[in-house]
């Protein structure tokens, strides 16, 4: 029997027979399915995706007329990555004119909204020459990132150093502060590089932090919509679901806590968000068919009910692709026309 060449999710290579690949995504999709309490690929869905891990060449694209947006979070960052030096004008240049981007993301090296307020002066102009200097939409972008309101980086008490000595109450005090802290610094710098021209705003790795984190993205959100009823907001998930660090914060009389992607989506919906970035985590143990198979279920949970653009995150570890800086094109490709094919994405 023919074997098909794959991966596990830490990148090393794996040979599987037809079956094997079949029990493995199977698995994939149950345990999505047990887990965000949704429904499973569908045999159709099932066979669909197993064609696409058969398929002989090295790099798949999608059919003729599913070509989907593709929208980019730090850009200039990931040049850095590649050993690429450049400032950021050149690094967006680089990304459209030899790269074919179909959007810019201007994000600052600290890729947080708190250490850029203090540098929104030279933010500001630079937004400005590369909106100049190129053509296709530009995000300007950051995360929450509330671990930076904790001390000793943060005026705020450490919850990881309160949790463990029982101090619960002043842990979520801290975390409460926290949230106020970093929704005012986020509407601060999101103005403002609206107002220099930004085309979107993104609110990116939302959550990472717990669900103080994913609070403070969602208030963001709102806040935002209500002062620019025309702004763009991409909002994009930290992990499939939401940590509860604090356990009892709520948003529009919804507890945070345990949420997954499709639940989220709900909220962003209500707090104006404009494009919403799923991610689904990969488990370095399994193979990229079970990967993968998980992942498209999470996300499909999402294009089933969404009424706004979805842009699924792949790679680097999430979306079925591996933990990797430089993720492999076998993998990265099927990741991608699979997610475009089966889950009807409006964008990646």
């Amino acid at each position: 029997m023919k074997k098909i060449l794959t991966r596990y999710g830490d990148g090393s290579p794996v040979e599987l027979t037809e079956t094997q690949l079949m029990e493995d995504m199977i698995a994939g999709t149950e345990d999505a399915a047990d887990r965000g309490n949704i429904n499973p690929l569908t045999q159709d869905e099932m066979d669909h995706l197993a064609d696409i891990f058969k398929c002989p060449y090295r790099v798949v694209g999608v059919d003729p007329g599913y070509e989907c947006v593709l929208s980019y979070d730090g850009s200039p960052i990931k040049m850095l990555r590649t050993n690429v030096t450049s400032d950021r004008i050149l690094a967006m240049q680089i990304y459209e004119k030899l790269m074919g981007a179909d959007t810019l993301e201007m994000g600052f090296v600290d890729y947080s909204y708190k250490p850029i307020k203090s540098i929104l002066t030279f933010e500001e102009p630079l937004m400005e020459q590369a909106l100049l200097m190129t053509t296709a939409p530009i995000m300007y972008g950051a995360q929450p990132n509330l671990g930076l309101y904790s001390q000793p980086d943060g005026p705020f008490p450490n919850p990881a150093e309160l949790l463990p000595r029982g101090k619960i109450a002043e842990a979520q005090e801290s975390y409460e502060m926290a949230v106020e802290e970093a929704v005012k610094d986020m509407v601060y710098v999101a103005s403002s590089m609206y107002e220099s021209g930004a085309d979107c705003i993104l609110l990116d790795t939302v959550g990472a932090a717990g669900d103080a984190d994913a609070l403070a993205g969602l208030k963001t959100a709102e806040i935002l919509r209500e002062k620019y009823p025309d702004i763009g907001i991409e909002l994009g998930m930290a992990g499939e679901f939401v940590l509860g660090m604090h356990g009892a914060l709520e948003y529009d009389g919804v507890r945070l806590a345990g949420l997954y992607n499709h639940q989220m989506l709900e909220l962003a919906q209500k707090a104006g968000v404009n494009i919403f970035g799923t991610v689904m985590n990969t488990n370095t143990t399994e193979s990229t068919p079970w990967n993968l198979a998980r992942a498209i279920t999470y996300t499909k949970a999402c294009s089933d009910i969404t009424k706004i653009p979805l842009h699924a995150n792949i790679g680097m570890g999430v979306g079925g692709v591996t933990v990797h800086d430089h993720t492999p094109i076998d993998v990265t490709s099927r990741a991608s026309k699979a997610m475009v094919e089966i889950c009807r994405l409006d964008g990646l």
